[in-house]
């Protein structure tokens, strides 16, 4: 967000206004970018990821809008810890259950992500999640929960989900259904070092990381291609939302050597302290990759009580 009225123009997004970056990708664009163009950036590796998904253009809580949101040169961390089955489900609704990695433990994370090429222009955020079981999936097995923590395909709740742009927090509260506010967030990825920092209301830590970042490997575009859904209401009714992420560069460590997280005082530390993580057993950094965000579509699910 600029602090200069001049370099922003101001948008309507589902009857609510925004202001984005003046002579920004959105602004120039509107979620259908010139790809070509995109390509003559020199933060952006290549765009043949995105060729091969051509957007279209749906209805949504927020108004007419192109689905999938591309972003172009992305990096991500995330802590994959244990937490007790009980504390995970009494944060859950009834219709989701958790994924265990033996009975008894269950799968939160921790999520930190730093977009600085998208169609909805540079933001940063942060996530508290569950690692869920597929709604109406039958029982898991080993590869499936191998699956997972290769981040080849996750199935998430969100609990917290702060960013630090006021187009990311209309597009993902009213849009997508996500738990998103707008605060201070800063992200900072390379080779070396991982740090992030979510500030309260009062200016103050909420949760903050600072972390030696694991040795990185270099992947094709295209080579190595994971996604996530997440689950969330929209009006009363459940939604899932895709994201396919284009690895390029990453690593992970099992270690926690060199790995400090902060839990001070907000909704995130919060959030994270209710779910009683026991131990952080993965740690994995991509320094360099991109992503597709696809609308939210209706989806059945059914209580685990049932």
């Amino acid at each position: 967000m600029s602090s200069n009225q001049n370099d922003t123009v101001k948008v309507s997004l589902g009857g609510r206004e925004v202001t984005v970056p003046k002579g920004g990708l959105y602004d120039r664009y509107r979620m259908n970018p010139n790809l070509d163009e995109i390509a003559r950036d020199p933060r952006v590796s290549s765009v043949d990821f995105f060729r091969a998904l051509p957007k279209i253009k749906v209805d949504s809580p927020i108004g007419p809008t192109l689905t999938p949101n591309f972003y172009y040169t992305i990096s991500t961390a995330r802590l994959t810890m244990l937490a007790p089955t009980r504390a995970i489900r009494a944060r859950l609704p009834e219709e989701l259950s958790p994924l265990e990695i033996t009975p008894g433990l269950g799968l939160v994370s921790v999520m930190f992500f730093r977009y600085d090429v998208a169609d909805i222009d540079f933001y940063t955020e942060a996530a508290v999640g569950i690692a869920v079981k597929p709604a109406r999936h039958g029982k898991l097995g080993f590869f499936d929960l191998v699956s997972g923590l290769k981040n080849e395909h996750l199935n998430s709740y969100v609990l917290s989900l702060p960013v630090n742009s006021d187009i990311a927090q209309v597009r993902g509260h009213d849009g997508y259904g996500f738990p998103k506010w707008v605060t201070e967030l800063d992200v900072d990825i390379n080779d070396l070092r991982t740090t992030a920092r979510v500030a309260n209301d009062a200016g103050g830590v909420d949760l903050s990381l600072l972390a030696n970042t694991p040795t990185q490997r270099a992947y094709r575009s295209g080579e190595r291609v994971g996604s996530l859904t997440s689950y969330t209401q929209i009006n009363g009714a459940w939604h899932s939302t895709l994201n396919q992420t284009n690895v390029l560069i990453a690593g992970t460590t099992r270690s926690t050597s060199g790995i400090t997280l902060q839990l001070g005082e907000g909704r995130m530390s919060d959030d994270l302290r209710s779910l009683k993580p026991k131990r952080t057993i993965q740690f994995d950094v991509m320094s360099e990759g991109q992503a597709a965000l696809h609308m939210p579509v209706p989806t059945s699910v059914q209580s685990r009580n049932k």
